[in-house]
């Protein structure tokens, strides 16, 4: 059975800002390491299964830049959505697409823009979550262990019903959980058997399709009128047309939440989503005051900072959990504790018609 694999990237990072921006967002940047995430992720993916085999999900402001950042990926392997319509129409369209080049694969989804430090186990994983999604018609997931109680990311109970493979446990989940409060938190972390929900997920084809067509039919229907214009002339045309009928929905919320056949393997593999700035203190080495320094800086006084210069001298003094970011025409200075809120910033720049700042 042929590996395929489904890289989404068509976000615009934007709790990452003023750094990524609308026409190079964050799964572009080099944000740790000489390459941008997207080209790391590919390399990663490589040691697994071949380029050709491997499928890119983005919108069309995009398509040149993966091009360019990845010259030897076949162009027809660059999926565009028309519009951007959240996770589970982006893997559906996908799904099509692939049974269409591999039938009878099993697929594996993962976003563009995480860090993986131990990319020999994430490969291990990997293949082990295959053998169990190829062994049945279950779905697998990769559930990160918590290692503080983090409220940004949702989250996957486990039962106590498990399993061995390839000397990996592989748990039964009872079921996904929206990202808790603090306290909530801080009982997952206590609890032992509650993980961090990556977003990567593997899957035989057909059996997501079966899933889709159970459980989002509104969906299943447009993706069915897709798969009739193959090989027809007005097949792009057809596509543009249906993808903007979709639900906007997440696969988590539309399928995963709603199916009973789950397993998650518990990962430690030095995984970070780099979901908001506050990232960088976990994926770069700190200063004997706890900074975050890159660039032109000059700091005294200045402790369990985050500060990042374009060029331009940037000096600090008596400040402290300050994320301070220099960009040719932009300057954030934000508190730590309100990194996951920089949307509201864009937000703000839309109301006020500043487009060319996002």
């Amino acid at each position: 059975m042929t590996i395929t694999c489904v890289i989404m990237a068509g976000g615009k990072g934007e709790r990452f800002w003023p750094k990524s921006r609308t026409n190079l967002p964050k799964q572009f940047l080099n944000i740790s390491g000489n390459k941008s995430m997207i080209q790391q992720s590919i390399a990663r993916l490589e040691k697994l299964i071949d380029i050709t085999q491997i499928f890119i999900v983005t919108n069309g402001l995009y398509a040149e830049l993966i091009k360019a950042q990845i010259p030897h990926l076949p162009h027809e392997n660059i999926i565009i959505e028309p519009v951007g319509r959240n996770t589970a129409p982006c893997i559906g369209l996908a799904s099509i697409l692939i049974e269409e080049r591999f039938p009878d694969s099993t697929m594996i989804v993962l976003p563009s823009d995480h860090i993986i430090e131990n990319e020999e186990g994430f490969i291990k994983i990997l293949e082990t979550a295959v053998e169990v999604a190829q062994d049945n018609q279950s779905l697998v997931t990769l559930g990160i262990q918590p290692g503080y109680p983090e409220t940004g990311y949702g989250y996957i109970e486990s039962t106590n019903q498990k399993k061995e493979v390839n000397d990996l446990e592989v748990l039964k989940v009872n079921k996904f959980v929206e990202k808790p409060d603090q306290a909530t938190a801080e009982s997952y972390l206590q609890a032992g058997n509650y993980y961090w929900n990556s977003g990567i997920f593997v899957w035989r084809t057909e059996v997501i399709r079966k899933y889709i067509q159970q459980l989002m039919p509104e969906m299943h229907d447009i993706l069915e009128t897709m798969r009739a214009a193959f090989g027809s002339i007005n097949f792009a045309e057809v596509i543009k047309d249906e993808f903007i009928k979709m639900p906007d929905q997440s696969i988590d919320y539309g399928i995963m939440e709603k199916v009973e056949n789950i397993y998650v393997i518990p990962c430690i593999f030095g995984w970070d989503d780099v979901g908001s700035w506050t990232a960088l203190e976990r994926i770069n080495e700190l200063d004997e005051n706890g900074n975050v320094i890159k660039g032109n800086i000059l700091n005294l006084d200045t402790k369990r900072c985050i500060i990042e210069s374009n060029g331009k001298l940037i000096a600090t003094l008596g400040i402290e959990d300050l994320i301070i970011v220099d960009t040719e025409d932009v300057t954030l200075i934000c508190s730590k504790d309100k990194a996951q809120e920089v949307k509201l910033l864009l937000k703000e720049l839309r109301m006020q018609k500043l487009e060319q700042y996002l």
